[in-house]
């Protein structure tokens, strides 16, 4: 069926997808002992992390005192860039807490250093076309590159591939964005050069943006949105373009949500010029790599996360992660209008996310991690931030490691366990006793 179907010889942990999750997958299973391979279909790590996103969010908590909730390799990854001073911490437009600006160029950078003296082993311009069961209960998975077609027959599998693609093509369950809510829209997010930065915050900042989009008479795609300084000076990176009801996993689909998104950005581009102070030289300078997908399979798993569970502001027993954030869930309202509706855990509460939500059920050899995880609608819609999708990429790959050592299915893990190597690597699993430091420079603070 393939031509010249190629063999890749002795892999023992598979990562399909690289992305935040995906990478930080790779970086905690990486060990001496087994062959990690992580494929990329891009020519660059990183996934939303580099291809459109320039702030990690989830690290702390929206609450009046904020507690920092995620450690581990997501924080070698911030003190990589922090490092090569790259990040300042600043405050979410709506309340979403504060998040981590980085310089998306030098993350790509970051991922790439970080992996190579991990000794993890990444093929990129990679991409995954299909998966055949084999008798013994692993899977041959199917590549194609410029090289030709490929074929990998792992010990274990981490479905890191944003669309869960491994476990589409393998057969596990999954619902489809869309089929019982409205999918969440999607982004082209933009960067403009040349603004006034002083200009514009003297004129009032976002309170003056806010209110000039909400009265405007110029044709905007939708009356809200976010511009925010970046790393590089007289720079400002948007979230302003949405794309609704159309299906991610469509082609026609998708090309139509490229083309839209392209169109918006250009139109918000006039805006900022004519009408917002300190832009009326700038111009865009680059447009996300893709539009920005939020959610489109999401796999059944052992366990699923729910909104009930995120209100609830519990941390279970069997708890890898933890998150705060608000429900976010960017949508269309029943006229067809983008709007975005925010649901606030109670009280600035935090929630753990149980293992079971990175093991599809009845899994033996198959994790997932990142926005492909098991979780509702609404869940997910909380729970989707890139610092809970390295620490989800963390307990995978932990996990698979753990697998392979005592030989036992992911679906009947010792999770105990689990969770002892993850403290030991500097995962927080429970709530801290010190509200954290947020200011712009203070990201070092949080580790005196």
């Amino acid at each position: 069926m393939y031509k010249n179907l190629k063999t890749i010889e002795v892999v023992d942990i598979l990562v399909v997808g690289a992305g935040s999750a995906g990478c930080v997958a790779a970086l905690a299973a990486a060990s001496s002992k087994y062959r990690v391979l992580l494929v990329e279909r891009y020519g660059f790590l990183g996934g939303s992390s580099t291809q459109m996103l320039d702030t990690f969010y989830g690290f702390f908590t929206p609450s009046e005192t904020p507690k920092k909730i995620v450690g581990g390799w997501p924080d070698v990854v911030v003190n990589t860039l922090d490092d090569h001073g790259e990040i300042f911490l600043r405050p979410n437009t709506y309340g979403a807490g504060t998040g981590v600006n980085y310089n998306p160029e030098r993350l790509k950078n970051v991922w790439d250093t970080l992996l190579l003296q991990a000794g993890v082993d990444f093929l990129l311009h990679t991409t995954l076309i299909d998966v055949n069961p084999l008798p013994d209960g692993r899977y041959e998975c199917i590549f194609w590159n410029k090289s030709g077609f490929w074929k990998v027959s792992p010990q274990r599998i981490i479905d890191a591939s944003g669309d869960a693609d491994f476990c589409h093509l393998s057969g596990f369950d999954y619902e489809i964005a869309g089929e019982q809510e409205p999918a969440q829209s999607m982004t082209t997010t933009f960067r403009m050069a040349n603004v006034d930065l002083d200009a514009f915050e003297k004129a009032g900042g976002k309170k003056v943006l806010a209110q000039i989009m909400a009265e405007t008479s110029h044709p905007l795609p939708r009356k809200e949105g976010s511009a925010h300084a970046m790393n590089i000076p007289k720079c400002i990176s948007t979230v302003a373009v949405k794309v609704g009801g159309m299906n991610a996993l469509n082609v026609q689909d998708l090309t139509k949500a490229e083309v839209e998104g392209r169109r918006q950005a250009f139109v918000f581009e006039a805006f900022f010029q004519k009408e917002v102070p300190g832009y009326r030289d700038a111009k865009i300078i680059g447009l996300s790599t893709q539009i920005g997908v939020r959610e489109t399979r999401r796999v059944y798993g052992e366990h699923r996360l729910t909104m009930e569970e995120c209100m609830a502001a519990q941390i279970p027993n069997d708890t890898i992660l933890l998150c705060g954030a608000p429900i976010e869930d960017h949508r269309e309202d029943k006229n067809g209008e983008s709007e975005t509706h925010w649901q606030y855990i109670p009280a600035g509460g935090i929630y753990g996310v149980s293992y079971g939500t990175i093991v599809p059920k009845n899994s033996h050899l198959v994790w997932v991690a990142g926005r492909c995880f098991s979780a509702t609608h609404d869940a997910h819609a909380s729970c989707r931030s890139m610092a809970q999708t390295m620490a989800m990429g963390q307990a995978a790959g932990l996990a698979a490691l753990q697998s392979l050592d005592h030989d036992s299915s992911a679906s009947q893990l010792d999770v105990s366990k689990l969770r002892e190597t993850l403290l030991q690597q500097r995962a927080i699993l429970e709530t801290p006793d010190q509200p954290a430091f947020t200011g712009k420079d203070q990201w070092k603070l949080n580790f005196a």
